[in-house]
């Protein structure tokens, strides 16, 4: 199948997931979805779609993107990609290397997000019969040529045992970092509170650490972030680990603050449990630049207030990525180009 052909082919499939009448069909997967993992509500469904669609799959951002890299395989290679499965379809950008790369994809889908990725991997054959001889779901990847893996740490060990002796791409626990400054807008805020909680903070892509002035205020943060309670706590799962965190700082006297759905508490870590997020402050530009350094290889991005520090992006930002947004900032284009 031609580069121009697969190409088109993922375009469609931004049309139709665009379009108004793909929006019964949609719905009803995003009910699928969340039927089978809660976490994935209807709405973060389909918002996670939409953002595949918009961010990934337009002509313009495609053909500029594939163009980046080097000549089709002469012969194609097939890659074996463990899927990871925290945030609704995070697995797509995966798939959508693979074969644009001119490669074949053996995928293991994560049961957490298995109807979505499976949905799109169907709509895709159904737009072009000829994607059926290119992409294949398994549970076993011994087939394989290379390998793409996402995991924990505690599993990366064992990728990088088993898939030793082949091209990989081994992807261990990132996450992301917000930078305050002490004079952000309630406009700030608000972005920044999407950053940390939307998926209910279960990407690598959502702050969990924030930076800030010795001496920071919280209170304002948490007063504009407060009326968004409803959004999450309706989800039972969020609640349950919300009133488990929260009695586990009281019982335990850990100092914390709360605003009725978020706890805030300072520790050293970098992946804050479910409804909390970390903070440690800094006194000087210096000390967060040494303090990014030194954690650059657990940190997926860095978020700040109209990302005014070099290497950031803006607040509101981190649930965006674009084509050239990799995991774990291996460029998985450039790599599959090597095989």
């Amino acid at each position: 199948m031609l580069h121009s052909e697969r190409l088109q082919t993922f375009v469609a499939l931004g049309e139709f997931l665009r379009s108004a009448n793909a929006q019964p069909e949609l719905d009803e997967i995003a009910q699928r979805a969340y039927h089978k993992n809660n976490w994935f509500t209807p709405i973060n469904s389909q918002k996670a779609l939409r953002a595949i669609a918009d961010q990934f799959l337009t002509t313009d951002k495609l053909t500029a993107w594939a163009n980046q890299y080097g000549i089709e395989p002469e012969t194609p290679k097939t890659v074996g990609v463990v899927m990871a499965g925290n945030i609704p379809a995070v697995g797509f950008h995966d798939l959508l290397c693979v074969l644009m790369s001119g490669h074949k994809l053996l995928a293991k889908l994560s049961t957490q997000d298995f109807v979505l990725i499976h949905y799109l991997i169907q709509k895709l054959k159904e737009i072009n019969p000829a994607i059926s001889d290119w992409v294949e779901e398994a549970e076993r990847l011994n087939a394989a040529d290379a390998y793409i893996a996402t995991g924990s740490n505690n599993t990366s060990r064992y990728f990088d045992y088993y898939f030793a002796k082949k091209p990989h791409i081994i992807r261990k626990n990132r996450t992301s970092v917000g930078l305050l400054m002490g004079e952000e807008s309630e406009e700030e805020f608000t972005k920044l509170g999407h950053d940390i909680s939307d998926y209910y903070g279960l990407g690598c892509r959502n702050v969990s650490t924030l930076l800030v002035p010795e001496g920071y205020d919280f209170i304002p943060l948490l007063r504009t972030l407060e009326p968004q309670a409803k959004n999450y706590l309706d989800n039972h799962k969020y609640q349950n680990n919300y009133d488990y965190n929260k009695s586990v700082y009281l019982i335990n006297a850990i100092p914390h603050l709360d605003n009725g759905y978020l706890l805030v508490t300072q520790n050293d870590g970098l992946v804050s449990p479910i409804s909390v997020v970390y903070y440690q402050t800094y006194q000087t530009q210096a000390d967060v630049d040494a303090w990014i350094h030194t954690h650059t290889a657990k940190i997926q991005v860095v978020a700040s207030a109209q990302g005014w520090r070099t290497g950031s992006i803006p607040f509101g930002q981190t649930q965006c990525p674009s084509l050239t947004d990799y995991a774990d900032g291996i460029d998985t284009m450039a790599f599959l180009s090597t095989l």
